[in-house]
């Protein structure tokens, strides 16, 4: 096969050197290699030509299969992205860069997903509350994944002790507010998605912050803010993704009444007593489990964008780390709810 080799590289260079384009380079080369099949075909085994050549016709048939594969492989590709690119670039106001194609292809390749759903995560506004264990990854996959404007809502600052789980924060910003620590990070990551950072306390006043997002996803640490960022959302009719972990367990659901789903406080009506229920601070918590819980409730925010597959909408998923054991329970929305019940305020 060498003598082919080597003429094929002659070929191939004549051809750049006559400026000749690619395909012309390639179809010489094509013509080469059927010129080595039919001879194998036609001249004897003995004769100095075959032996010149080298290997069986079954070999150069499986290398030109090989070759053939490749083609193949290269053509689809550059007609699913020349397929893709008019409907990226139909609309003026939010179309998408080569670069960006390149960088979401993956998800333009999925069914359930394709250049509409892309274009509804370009076009979508996620609110974060929290930007520590939970919104650690939440934030890093919502802004891989090509969501246009995200805010995010945290009133700390990176601290040592953050960096065995928060991993969207690193040693050199120790001392820097969360929100603007995750946003760099961010925006190295992505930069063609808008990051929000508010370095604020969630209250009451953020309502103002819900009504300019399409879905609110809550991945703070105590329970007041839990049962008002859900009194909130309820109030805008925004869906919420929430979740919270402890030492080795976590639990995720989609709260969203206004598709006749529980509210957060259906599912848990009272919050515990006091000291019933211990902070990671107090408990402590896997690295990863965050992580995990984290990537989830992405993931989850990516399927209520796009529309793709089953939420978790009257579900809850519960996830022990420890014995590697997931179990999903159904959860409904209650009448006597102080919060998207029949009697309730809304």
């Amino acid at each position: 096969m060498i003598p082919f080799l080597i003429m094929a590289v002659v070929l191939w260079g004549v051809g750049a050197a006559t400026h000749a384009p690619r395909r012309a380079r390639w179809a010489m080369i094509g013509i080469l290699y059927l010129a080595v099949i039919l001879a194998l075909t036609v001249l004897p085994e003995a004769h100095p030509m075959r032996q010149t050549l080298g290997g069986s016709l079954g070999e150069w048939l499986l290398l030109g299969g090989f070759a053939g594969v490749i083609m193949v492989y290269r053509f689809g590709l550059r007609a699913l992205r020349s397929r893709v690119a008019p409907v990226m670039d139909s609309e003026t106001d939010g179309s998408f860069r080569p670069a960006e194609l390149d960088r979401y292809m993956r998800h333009i390749l999925l069914r359930e997903i394709g250049g509409p759903g892309q274009k509804k995560l370009k076009h979508a506004k996620v609110l974060v509350v929290g930007a520590g264990g939970l919104g650690a990854p939440i934030l890093q996959y919502l802004a891989a994944s090509g969501v246009g404007t995200i805010g995010v809502v945290d009133d700390d600052v990176v601290e040592a002790s953050n960096l065995q789980r928060q991993v969207i924060h690193t040693d050199a910003n120790l001392g820097v507010p969360k929100v603007f620590s995750a946003a760099e990070a961010m925006r190295a990551q992505n930069p063609f998605v808008e990051v929000r950072p508010y370095n604020r306390r969630f209250d009451e006043s953020c309502v103002a912050l819900i009504r300019e997002y399409d879905l609110v996803l809550d991945g703070s640490d105590n329970f007041d803010t839990r049962y008002l960022v859900n009194a909130l959302c309820v109030a805008e009719k925004t869906p919420l993704i929430a979740a919270a972990i402890t030492q080795w367990e976590g639990q995720i659901s989609t709260y969203n009444t206004a598709k006749n789903g529980p509210c957060y406080q259906c599912v848990f009506p009272e919050r515990p007593a006091e000291g019933m229920v211990p902070t990671c601070a107090e408990a402590g918590v896997a690295a990863p489990l965050p992580g995990i819980l984290g990537t989830m409730m992405a993931m989850e925010a990516l399927k209520d964008i796009t529309g793709a597959g089953q939420g978790l909408i009257g579900r809850l998923l519960i996830y022990d780390a420890l014995y590697t054991e997931t179990r999903v329970i159904t959860v409904k929305k209650r009448a006597d709810c102080p919060i998207c019940g029949i009697n309730s305020p809304g």
